[in-house]
């Protein structure tokens, strides 16, 4: 048994993160694999486990630009490249001493049995480090984007926003929080955040979005406890903000789970009743968690249920429908960014015709009058734009109602908000009134 598959509690901290890494270039998520893995790393170490995996995947295709050049064909292996990707992102991208860096990362390669390469991976680090301005200058240059992915962007969105965009989309999201104000104001709540001298400032476009300014516990914030808050990127917020007044009326969140948009919906409205549907049924538990957490069971009629969108059929015809659809998550990448490495191109046209068969089935659930909210988490227009074009088409029945707003961009359907520096990720909305 070689030492990469024996026992992993001798492994230093860049070993760890480099099997977690490996672990995601065989097609497993992050939140699946990073709990298992975080076990086994020390609480002091956690922070820097959490900065090398979260970085290297941001710079992945960056880093890879960058390295590949420095290999010959003979130094192919996946495991010694991505303890080199992991190397030089610490000495381009962190304060962290390079001899230390080095020697850990070295070390690594030993401890997960490539011994033989280790002069290899040493000589390519310590070059890094003589050059590293000339290096990191490259690594700005780069996209930092499978190039499938780069494509579509390009031809969705051109060459005038794509260099900000690929730049945006490599960048940390900020910490955003959803005041909750059925339990406190957001003016409230920025005081006592002041008071506790944690720093924040309001969203731009979200009436109860509050951004926080330094690394924070959210556990150990004012009012978690209490429900004062939840956490939620301000462009998801924005979701409760365009919809019609819904009091006493019949909703459903049609892909609810983890369950923002749920919440969000009975913090705003006094509705009649609310259906969160989601096929996980353990996603699902979050749900219900957030609900009383933030104290809003006894708000409406709220029925939680794990079922399928293409099929589910209420009792009662409804009067509102949240479909925040399943998606490519491009928008979201900043948050998730295993999806830079999991995400095929060939994943995109099955998702549109899942997105189409939600749309159609749901849409018959919806009475006259009654409005369906589009949402994806995607910045591609095939799930957006297109699928929005492709649905009016064949929909008599569909009317657009424009949505007034002053953020993002103006679709032929809908409006398209694009990842931004400090504030929020890609969305999609858009708002349709069945006519008949």
């Amino acid at each position: 048994m070689s030492q990469q598959q024996s026992g992993t509690s001798h492994l230093n901290l860049r070993a760890q993160v480099i099997r977690t890494l490996l672990a995601v270039q065989q097609g497993q998520s992050l939140a699946s694999v990073m709990p298992i893995h975080l076990a086994k790393v020390s609480d002091r170490d956690r922070a820097l486990y959490h900065e090398l995996v979260l970085g290297s995947l941001r710079q992945w295709y960056s880093l890879k630009s960058i390295t590949l050049p420095l290999l010959t064909k003979s130094d192919n292996n996946e495991t010694v490249e991505t303890c080199m990707y992991v190397g030089i992102y610490q000495l381009l991208c962190t304060r962290l001493a390079p001899h230390g860096v080095i020697s850990e990362t070295v070390e690594a390669v030993k401890q997960l049995g490539y011994a033989p390469l280790s002069g290899l991976v040493n000589a390519v680090l310590r070059r890094v480090s003589r050059e590293t301005l000339e290096f990191q200058e490259q690594l700005a240059q780069t996209h930092g984007l499978p190039s499938w992915l780069f494509k579509r962007l390009k031809k969705d969105w051109g060459l005038e926003t794509l260099d900000q965009l690929c730049w945006d989309l490599q960048q940390v999201a900020p910490l955003t929080l959803r005041v909750n104000d059925r339990a406190v104001s957001r003016d409230e709540f920025l005081e006592i955040l002041s008071e506790e001298k944690i720093e924040a400032r309001k969203c731009e476009h979200s009436n109860v979005g509050l951004i926080l300014e330094q690394a924070v516990q959210i556990p150990q914030l004012p009012g978690f406890e209490d429900g004062g808050f939840s956490v939620q990127d301000e462009h998801a917020q924005l979701c409760a903000q365009i919809l019609p007044d819904l009091t006493g009326k019949v909703v459903v969140d049609a892909c609810a789970a983890p369950g923002g948009k749920t919440a969000h919906l009975l913090e705003r409205f006094d509705l009649k009743k609310l259906y969160a549907i989601d096929q996980d049924s353990k996603r699902l538990l979050r749900v219900s968690e957030n609900l009383e957490r933030l104290q809003l069971n006894a708000h409406a009629d709220v029925e939680i249920l794990t079922a399928d969108a293409t099929t589910w059929t209420p009792t009662e015809q409804v009067d509102c429908i949240v479909l925040d659809a399943p998606c490519s998550a491009i928008g979201v990448m900043r948050r998730h960014p295993d999806i830079r490495l999991l995400r095929q191109s060939t994943d995109i046209a099955q998702t549109v015709e899942l997105q189409k068969q939600i749309l159609n089935h749901m849409w018959q659930q919806l009475k006259v009058g009654g409005t369906l909210l589009y949402i994806t988490c995607s910045i591609l227009k095939a799930e957006n734009e297109q699928q929005m074009q492709n649905f009016f088409a064949e929909h008599v029945d569909a009317k657009e109602i424009k949505i007034d707003a002053t953020w993002g961009i103006e679709q032929i359907h809908g409006r398209q908000l694009l990842p931004q520096t400090n504030a929020g990720d890609g969305f999609y909305y858009c708002r349709i009134q069945k006519t008949a």
